[in-house]
């Protein structure tokens, strides 16, 4: 298991900064969490290398781009041994639809996020992927009406 990283009060500062706007100069980041440029990227680099900060991406507006529907779904397996689960997992790593996947505790094995152009595209993904693949025993989706919140923890 992974040690737990301690962190003060201008690290999660530096945290939730980068969380909300990663393109920000150093100097921004350094004027809002209170510290001089070089301490503050000392900060950073330190995040960095303990692996609190694992990259940089941008966030995509999925419907911008013509794919209006997300859902989520939840899949359990016949088994749960190595084998079952490695067919499992090479299965959706080639499906595109699929956006975020999670082995699970619990009742289901896995839960996804998938993202299609319309329910058609829904139906053909499930219909005609996810059910086919070996040892797939139950599936069962929800379809998100709205975002309530998104973000990084805020309790440290």
């Amino acid at each position: 298991m992974k040690n737990t990283v301690k962190l003060d009060e201008i690290d999660n500062k530096i945290l939730r900064e980068l969380h909300d706007d990663a393109r920000l100069t150093l100097q921004q980041l350094s004027e809002r969490v209170g510290l001089s440029a070089s301490p503050c990227s000392r900060r950073v680099r330190m995040l960095e290398e303990q692996g609190v900060i694992t990259g940089y991406s941008a966030l995509i507006d999925e419907a911008s781009l013509g794919f209006h529907i997300s859902a989520f779904i939840s899949v359990r397996l016949d088994k749960q041994v190595d084998d079952a689960l490695q067919t499992f997992e090479a299965a959706i790593e080639n499906y595109p639809e699929v956006v975020d996947c999670w082995l699970m505790t619990g009742n289901r094995d896995y839960l996804m996020r998938v993202a299609t152009r319309d329910l058609l595209g829904f139906e053909e993904f499930m219909t005609g992927r996810l059910t086919k693949i070996p040892g797939v025993a139950s599936i069962e989706s929800s379809i998100p009406l709205r975002r309530v919140k998104a973000g990084i923890s805020r309790q440290a």
